[in-house]
């Protein structure tokens, strides 16, 4: 019994044929790899499995791996590399050359032979279709890694005991290998029968062997190129960019997910001119991109093209990558915004004048179309529209009304509930729209409560001409931008305050020089008269001029006893008990005692009161109240004139308005009757009762109430309009 192999050392019988189908039976380079019989591999090296990426056995470079890699990872893997009868046909192939009744192909899983094609009769393998690599022949071609030639089982020494059958047989068996020469399988010819193999023969099986290999290295090559577009795909769907490329005709073979968004947002859809400069041989670096979305909304980004050369250097393709700035450009813009609003209100004396300069910054560079700022009217129970503003170009004529009661519309509801509001399309029923607006095409809008340091005074609102869903940032911008509103009005309202104490302070000193010198004065010539007076003038004249001094002393005391009431009503120490009573009753019953005090003279009082109205409020303060607007009027009517007192109830607040016929008081003089001391230029000429402090005295007692007191009149006359809330605060 003789064998032969291909590797060194091998045991040659002197047949020149055999030498001659061993060399015939070298594996050639393979995909870089190495003839097995130039560099053999140990048979640990052959058996022992290794993972994919295992640092090399020597040398410091990293290998690349190979399919026994894979295989050990995976030992199912190989099914595939002969599959749907491959390997079964390379069998037969293999045992026609041989010219045998069978032939097999086997793989190494770990420490086995495992059979995958087989040609003949299927007993005959049944005993090697899951055998040990020790103790079988195929683990003989394995360790030494080269062909096995066996012309007869029972006298050849190196064959296992219990392998072939007692008669013996033939076995020729060769390696398969990988790209780099590892042994992965057995491809072998079997006879039943004692035999001699021919070079032919031995020839035929060790091609077979290669033909082998050579398919092993395609699904490698196809397995590493699948894993590269696999890794490739799976980077390029994780990009936050927009990825496209296309061919040289300009059609698109690839875009990842991110792209897909992107022109699926995109009204332009798949139009890139990117991709076509790029095919004219430019290359793009941060080139700025500005696309409008379906929702109108504007979306900004950096573009990236080049094209892709063949290894002719000629164009193949482009390659185009998109980054979505619109979040940078945003916050740009929220930057510009919040210096826009800072700068308006800086350069503006009143929450009134920096309200269209507020909202003009807002909607030109946020790119929404109309904004309106809202001023809360606590004593009214409504919210009153203090400003607008739409974009220019944008249709005129949005309808706005001048006030919306508390809960009412996208404004009173968010004073309402005291927090943000986003409604994604007004146009949708109950929106808390009026559709008289939303037919005016907008769509998205946000409403934000101004508050400064007593609670809500105000709400922003602003619009979009597209559906847009909530944005965070949004929000948090314009919640700043309404925080900067409520710091403005306070800070206003601080330095007012400021302004008045100081103002209060002198007009105190000069009401102190002013109106209680003159009937101290009084006080003083007619006592000096008394005390110069003869007997019979104090007879004659004594009672006259005692009542002088009487007159002029209860003056006086009315006087201190209002400005006592009004520092107390300032320093917050003045009791106001605010419990539910009937104004119009209070009201009614003044306005009869007046009737009764003025007796015949030439003023007529008309009324306009309601059955009742009921409000909360400190009963006697509401009517002294009453009591200095009406005798306010009287005072200054015309002889012959008369005075108007209505009552009426107006939302949510109760409306008291005194009316005399008396000319109007000056716009400039309105504000300086309620300073303390101030007399209308229309009372000069005439000497009129009163301390001057009654409208002072008024408006304190309204404050407390949470109500407003004005001014107001034309040609015809003056109204003092009162303004107190229906509801507790």
């Amino acid at each position: 019994m003789r064998r032969e192999d291909s590797g060194p050392g091998a045991g040659r019988s002197g047949r020149t044929r055999a030498a001659e189908a061993a060399a015939l039976a070298r594996p050639a380079e393979l995909y870089g790899g190495t003839a097995v019989d130039e560099h053999p591999v140990s048979a640990t090296a052959a058996t022992e499995p290794r993972s994919i990426g295992a640092p090399p056995q020597s040398g410091g470079e990293r290998r690349p791996p190979s399919l026994r890699d894979v295989l050990g990872a995976h030992p199912d893997l190989h099914r595939g590399v002969l599959t749907s009868g491959t390997a079964d046909q390379l069998a037969a192939l293999t045992a026609r050359g041989a010219q045998t009744p069978s032939a097999c192909i086997q793989f190494v899983e770990g420490d086995r032979l495992r059979l995958y094609g087989s040609w003949g009769v299927s007993a005959d393998w049944d005993a090697i279709a899951d055998t040990a690599l020790d103790g079988s022949l195929g683990g003989l071609v394995v360790r030494g890694g080269g062909g096995v030639i066996v012309d007869d089982a029972t006298a050849d020494e190196r064959v296992p005991p219990g392998v072939v059958r007692k008669h013996g047989g033939a076995y020729l068996g060769y390696p398969v290998h990988d790209r780099l020469g590892q042994v992965l399988g057995v491809c072998c010819a079997y006879d039943l029968r004692p035999r001699e193999w021919t070079p032919e023969q031995m020839s035929a099986v060790a091609e077979a062997a290669e033909v082998a290999t050579l398919l092993i290295g395609e699904q490698l090559a196809r397995h590493e190129l699948e894993q590269q577009h696999r890794f490739l795909d799976a980077v390029l769907e994780s990009l936050h960019d927009g990825v496209t490329a296309c061919d040289d005709a300009g059609n698109v073979v690839f875009a990842n997910e991110r792209m897909r968004r992107l022109w699926a947002d995109d009204p332009a859809g798949t139009d890139e001119p990117g991709l076509f400069r790029a095919l004219g041989g430019e290359r793009l670096r941060d080139e700025p991109v500005v696309r409008a979305g379906r929702t109108k909304r504007t979306r900004h980004y950096l573009m990236d093209a080049q094209p892709i050369l063949g290894p002719d250097g000629r164009v193949v393709g482009a390659v185009q990558a998109m980054q979505n700035v619109t979040r940078q450009r945003r916050a740009e813009r929220f930057r510009s915004c919040e210096l826009a609003v800072t700068t308006a209100l800086a350069e503006t004396p009143s929450i009134e004048a920096a309200g269209p300069r507020v909202l003009e910054a807002v909607v030109a560079t946020l790119d929404w179309v109309h904004a309106e700022l809202w001023m809360v009217d606590a004593a009214a129970g409504a919210i009153r529209a203090a400003a607008r503003w739409s974009t220019p170009g944008w249709p005129t004529g949005i309808p706005v009304p001048d006030q919306l009661t508390y809960g009412q519309g996208l404004a009173g509801r968010a004073w309402q509930v005291d927090k943000p509001l986003w409604i994604r399309d007004v146009g949708r029923p109950q929106s808390l729209i009026s559709p008289d607006t939303t037919r005016e095409r907008l769509h998205t809008a946000l409403a934000i409560p101004v508050h400064d340091g007593t609670g809500t005074i105000g709400v922003l609102t602003v619009f979009a001409d597209a559906v847009e869903d909530p944005e965070d940032e949004l929000v948090a911008l314009m919640s700043g931008i309404a925080a900067h509103l409520g710091q403005f009005v306070e800070r206003r309202r601080v330095e007012d305050l400021r302004r008045q104490l100081v103002r209060s302070k002198n007009e105190y000193l000069a009401l102190i020089g002013h109106e209680l010198r003159t009937p101290l004065t009084s006080i003083s010539a007619y006592t000096e008269l008394l005390r110069e007076a003869d007997e019979a003038t104090l007879v004659r004249e004594g009672p006259r001029l005692i009542a002088v001094v009487e007159r002029n002393a209860l003056q006086l005391r009315e006087i201190i006893n209002e400005l006592l009431e009004l520092s107390a009503l300032d320093a917050g120490h003045a009791d106001v008990r605010r419990t539910p009573m009937d104004l119009a009753e209070v009201v009614r019953d003044v306005v009869d005692r007046t009737r009764d005090a003025i007796g015949a003279a030439p003023v007529v009082i008309d009324t306009d009161l309601p059955g009742e109205l009921i409000v909360p409020g400190d009963r006697d303060r509401l009517r002294q109240i009453v009591e200095n607007l009406i005798g306010s009027a009287i005072r200054y009517s015309p002889d012959g004139g008369h005075v108007e007192v209505s009552l009426r109830r107006d939302g949510r607040a109760a409306e008291l308005a005194v009316w005399d016929a008396a000319a109007d008081v000056p716009r400039d003089e309105r504000e300086k009757l309620f300073t303390g001391r101030y007399r209308t230029s229309r009372g000069h000429d005439r000497t009129l009762p009163g301390s001057g402090l009654g409208l002072t005295l008024s408006r304190a007692v309204v404050e407390r109430h949470h109500g407003s007191i004005s001014l107001t009149g034309d040609d015809n006359g003056t109204t003092v309009l009162v303004r107190l809330p229906l509801d507790v605060r």
